[in-house]
């Protein structure tokens, strides 16, 4: 080989090298429209996601309106909260790599139009924020483009108005097709309109104004026999507001409930349960199925809203059948309770004190040392996270070799999550649970099934932090013997 040939060769080995080992993890990119200061809650979310920045990509930070503050916005009040953050950006990054810096997240905020609704939709009607969507849907990006509206939606609204005007048919629905949206409930009267005119949009919603029913009311809902504590203020002042720097210190209390804006991005957060693709896998912001909710069970709230029939199937409450593990003093770790919870709102706070346990830890991060906090234990599964099975054929499920950077102690749970498969019968997981490898029988079908199997990986340190495997069994039914005509 020539010299000249020779250094070529090595030039591409070099610039591929360094190139695949700068490729980060494939994020979630969101852009987040918040009717900030018409309650405290949307502060305190935004808090929480700026401790995630590293781990979702953040495209916007939209100040918007909403039926509960109808004719201005507050983009400052958004700067006020990166302005925190910059404080303890330098801090966080001791723990994991890619914290934006404070001027690149300053640079992402934007504002709606001070109009409510529809009023603020139509010719005329554009706005920093409703361009800045469209600019970057417009991005050479294969990655779909999540809009969390924690207020109204019509900033949203107008940019899918001016697509449709100013769009060819096809680029427009090539631009609707990259777009996720997730809106807490309905905060003005452009979210049905969205949904009645863009039939082909994801769109998940706990529609209309009855807060009461709706999934995402999971995250700050007090529920009898379960322990509440890590939403309670004593506990909110303990592990995030006070004493954990200038961005705890950002953190307001509660008026009226918790971090009500906060599931619109959870299942965004990687960590081994959420798939946001996938709504009804479930995930830390609830599970949601795709139907065409009966508008005659919808209640009527104090929302200025208009409540309107859906016109067509939407990603929206779904049921779970939820059965804790619980903790045991003496044998056996942790044992089944024996009450079953069922509901909407199960979907989202079975995972709640895992998530607020991780939020505290990352709290934690802004003000302490690598070796002073906690980190997440990282679980590994020996085999594939699918498998092919037979109809009554056994397998087996091996996590021993998990990891903690902290070097802790881990605790492991196996448990099937049924209704994020397609298998609706009974099904129970071998014994014990609460091992590092487990096995289990599938059961007999006539039709391909899929059951998915969760392994939780929890460490002792102090807050514990869960990290999760999600094991997908595909059971395929034995061919049935052809039988001798003879």
């Amino acid at each position: 080989m020539s010299r000249p040939k020779l250094l070529m060769v090595i030039f591409l080995i070099v610039f591929w090298g360094n190139h695949v080992s700068a490729q980060s993890p494939l994020k979630n990119r969101v852009i987040i429209l918040t009717d900030i200061e018409a309650d405290p809650d949307d502060t305190q979310s935004l808090v929480r996601l700026f401790l995630y920045s590293n781990q979702i990509d953040i495209k916007g930070l939209v100040a918007t309106t909403s039926c509960w503050h109808t004719d201005e916005v507050n983009p400052e009040s958004i700067v006020k909260v990166i302005e925190a953050y910059g404080k303890v950006q330098s801090n966080l990054l001791k723990h994991e790599k890619g914290f934006p810096t404070e001027n690149e997240l300053l640079s992402l905020v934007k504002s709606g139009l001070p109009k409510y609704g529809m009023t603020g939709v139509g010719e005329g009607m554009d706005s920093q924020g409703s361009e800045w969507i469209i600019k970057e849907l417009e991005r050479e990006d294969d990655r779909p483009l999540w809009i969390s509206v924690w207020g109204g939606a019509n900033t949203l609204a107008q940019s899918l108005y001016k697509i449709k005007k100013e769009k060819s048919k096809n680029k427009a629905r090539e631009l609707i097709s990259k777009l996720r949206v997730y809106t807490i409930s309905d905060q003005d009267d452009s979210g049905i309109w969205i949904r009645n005119n863009f039939p082909d949009l994801f769109y998940i919603v706990s529609p209309g104004d009855d807060y009461g029913s709706a999934t995402w009311t999971g995250i700050n809902g007090v529920f009898n026999g379960l322990d509440n504590s890590t939403i309670s203020n004593t506990w909110l002042s303990k592990h995030i507001q006070q004493g954990h720097g200038p961005l705890g210190a950002a953190y307001p209390d509660v008026s009226w409930g918790v971090e009500g804006d906060t599931p619109a991005f959870l299942s965004l957060i990687p960590n081994g349960l959420n798939n946001a693709e996938h709504p009804e896998w479930g995930g830390w912001g609830g599970r949601y199925e795709l139907y065409k909710p009966d508008f005659s069970k919808t209640k009527e709230g104090r929302s200025i809203v208009e409540i309107a029939p859906e016109t067509r199937p939407i990603w929206t409450n779904a049921t779970d059948n939820y059965i804790r593990y619980i903790p045991s003093e003496y044998g056996r770790s942790v044992k089944k309770d024996t009450t079953v919870f069922n509901g909407y709102k199960e979907t989202l706070w079975r995972w709640r004190n895992d998530f607020q346990h991780d939020f505290a830890a990352r709290m934690d991060w802004s003000i302490l040392s690598f070796e002073e906090a906690n980190h997440p234990p990282v679980p590994k599964l020996s085999h594939p996270d699918k498998i092919i099975v037979k109809s009554g054929e056994s397998f087996g499920l091996n996590a021993s070799n998990s990891t903690d950077p902290d070097g802790d102690n881990l605790s492991f749970l196996w448990f099937p999550y049924l209704e994020a498969g397609t298998y609706k019968g009974e099904f129970e997981l071998g014994q014990p649970e609460n091992a590092s490898t487990i096995h289990g029988v599938a059961p007999i079908v006539n039709k391909t099934e899929t059951i998915h199997i969760i392994l939780r990986v929890a460490d002792k340190g102090e807050p514990s932090l869960s990290r999760y495997n999600r094991i997908i069994i595909q059971i395929e039914p034995k061919k049935k013997r052809a039988t001798n005509s003879n």
